[in-house]
Order: structure tokens, then C-alpha cells, then sequence
């Protein structure tokens, strides 16, 4: 199994970054997908989630209207389009694929907004 997340970067506030998961290694499309990101001597935070379809979408409310969760399963990619970044977003964001209480990370990328 293997999540490979890519996209990060540095970007200033205001600024946009799309992030990619690749998958492999399971039935991707069995799997909801989901975000979090951890910030320095932060608590893991779930950013967003999607359904194994990808009809059902759930934001944590700091991120509402600005992040976007998408996923393509022929591609075995979930994405995370973030607009309108903030400096509070920096962190390390994580992709994870979940089913029935079993739950594969990513490595993580790092994502800093700044100026």
C-alpha cells in the first residue's frame, strides 16, 4: 500500500495550491479518502473528506468554501484544490484512504503560506 502525496509548497497568503495523492497497492475506489494536516505543536486536524464514490464531501469549518476535495478513480488520485490560503494553513497535510476501521497514510507535504 502507498500514498504518495505531492503539491506542496510555499505560497503567499491569498495565493492557491493544488495537492495530489497517488494510490496503489489497494482497491482505491473501495476507500473514502480524507485530508488532515498538522501544524508545529498543533493537534492533527481533519481537513476534508470524500466518499469511496466521491459523491459525499465533508469540510472541517476552517477550511469551508476554500478547500475543495476531489478524487478521479480511474486515476486512483484524490486531490485537494486550497484557494484563498492563510497563513494559519501552514502545515503538513496528509492523505489517508479509510474503510471499516482500517486507515493507510500518506508521508505527508508540506504546505507554507507566507510572505
Amino acid at each position: 500500500v502507498q500514498l504518495v502525496e505531492s503539491g506542496g509548497g510555499l505560497v503567499q497568503p491569498g495565493g492557491s495550491l493544488r495537492l495530489s495523492c497517488a494510490a496503489s497497492g489497494f482497491t482505491f475506489s473501495s476507500y473514502a479518502m480524507r485530508w488532515y494536516r498538522q501544524a508545529p505543536g498543533k493537534e492533527r486536524e481533519l481537513v476534508a473528506a470524500i466518499s469511496s464514490a466521491g459523491g459525499i464531501t465533508n469540510y472541517a469549518d476552517s477550511v469551508e468554501g476554500r478547500f475543495t476535495i476531489g478524487r478521479d478513480n480511474a486515476k486512483n488520485t484524490v486531490y485537494l484544490q486550497m484557494n484563498s490560503l492563510r497563513p494559519e494553513d501552514t502545515a503538513v497535510y496528509y492523505c489517508t484512504a479509510y474503510r471499516g476501521g482500517l486507515m493507510y497514510w500518506g508521508q505527508g507535504t508540506q504546505v507554507t503560506v507566507s510572505s
